[in-house]
């Protein structure tokens, strides 16, 4: 009799691929539209080279968190509490809960950056937001099997980001030579003297370490065990060079459409992702940004949807509670993230709502949880008692350590550098 793990074995590639995809999404949000179009205004296709490192440090991430959920016998949070305690479970399940829920704002606001692209009524726009939160709640109760239709819906988003942005990206015609030449790592385009933000940007919202972490409890709902590591390795890596893929294509778009502009014109800023596609269609016409909104809501809706389930389900576990397809608890309190981005994405819509206080919140409490959940992934995946003889080699924890440097030094800076500046500006 053949064991789960031949049957996956014996599936094509894209057969055996879902949870990844699922975290693509997340990783894929308005922000990561933001800065990867910012970056290749600013640098035109140096910069390449930056996406696939970072998308590098996320694949190795996305593996850590596909074999933990795959070996490991219990939940992330429940062996967090055998190995630590209850007490950093629980915080480390409430401090993704806040700040998803902050950010989830920034989902919202970039589904409504979308509308705005063919409706002009605020109005119209927040009532399509609300539309769009209760589809969103209505998913996640409606389904028997929420994993196996989440899989599906997820995967269209994907197909769509890759076809709006490649569509476009064709039609601009980039240089392949000077595509080429950015993805050979040079510092030499770099002032260091200058505004790093953009750049740190990129990496902060390619290597997402939440979203790696989660792919240990989607690899759980799909019903991964041991058996199936290869598939889910796979998984992470094909997932992982589909981000950077589209990540790419859309630093290269906004490289053709804006960077000469940006060179020549010191005070050239895109300011929202709206402005990057009225950019398009000032230049290239009106397909380009009807193109460029379909991509850009594929991308803001799939991570809009994710961020809440990754607070949700995380907090739910770390607090001890059910955690299954159907766990009731899990679904209300992802419900309560979605809940919370609405207000804030309605008040920005319509009052103009200041979001400057929730984003010192949000950018404080990542300070602490995104190199706090790296180094647990890595304790973790590295601990003989949880994962036994597939505990990571040297290799795997030299590179992953060195991931977890990055995240601390990014968390340094914001904390030195961003939070005084946004709280000053705030005053």
């Amino acid at each position: 009799m053949k064991d789960a793990g031949t049957k996956f074995e014996h599936r094509h590639w894209y057969q055996r691929i879902g949870p990844g995809l699922i975290t693509a999404c997340v990783v894929i949000g308005p922000g990561s539209v933001m800065t990867s179009s910012t970056v290749g205004a600013k640098y035109g296709m140096q910069m390449l080279w930056v996406v696939v490192a970072a998308a590098g440090l996320m694949m190795l991430f996305m593996s850590l968190g596909a074999k933990l959920g795959a070996v490991a016998q219990a939940t992330p949070a429940e062996l967090i509490r055998r190995q630590a305690g209850r007490p950093l479970a629980v915080f480390v399940g409430l401090a993704v809960l806040l700040t998803a829920a902050l950010f989830q704002s920034g989902n919202n606001i970039g589904v409504a950056a979308a509308f705005e692209g063919f409706v002009q009524s605020k109005t119209i726009v927040a009532g399509l937001l609300v539309v769009f939160n209760a589809l969103a709640i209505a998913f996640l109760f409606a389904f028997k099997h929420m994993y196996r239709m989440l899989e599906r819906v997820m995967t269209t988003f994907v197909a769509l980001m890759l076809v709006s942005f490649a569509i476009n990206l064709i039609w601009l015609r980039p240089d392949p030579w000077a595509m080429a030449s950015g993805l050979v790592p040079s510092l030499a385009h770099i002032d260091f003297a200058s505004n790093l933000l953009p750049l740190l940007g990129l990496v902060g919202t390619t290597f997402v370490v939440t979203a790696a972490y989660y792919q240990a409890y989607l690899v759980r709902q799909k019903g991964w065990q041991v058996q199936d590591l290869s598939s889910g390795l796979l998984d992470a890596r094909i997932s992982a060079l589909v981000l950077s893929l589209i990540t790419i294509m859309l630093m290269t778009t906004a490289a053709v459409a804006f960077h000469q502009q940006s060179q020549s014109d010191p005070t050239f800023k895109l300011t929202s992702p709206a402005a990057i596609g009225l950019g398009l269609q000032a230049t290239f016409g009106e397909a380009s940004r009807v193109i460029f909104c379909v991509g850009l809501f594929s991308a803001a809706y799939s991570s809009f949807l994710i961020n809440s389930m990754i607070g949700g389900f995380m907090a739910a576990d770390g607090l001890g509670w059910d955690i299954a397809d159907n766990a009731r608890g899990a679904k209300l309190l992802t419900t309560a993230v979605l809940l919370m981005g609405l207000v804030v994405g309605m008040a920005v819509v319509l009052l103009r709502f200041d979001r400057t206080p929730m984003i010192i919140v949000a950018q404080a409490v990542t300070v602490v949880i995104a190199p706090l959940v790296a180094i647990i992934l890595v304790w973790l995946t590295a601990s003989r008692t949880v994962m036994g003889r597939y505990a990571n080699g040297w290799a795997t924890n030299v590179v992953s350590v060195f991931g977890c440097i990055v995240l601390l030094a990014m968390a340094y800076k914001t904390a030195a550098i961003d939070l005084p500046a946004l709280i000053f500006r705030a005053q």
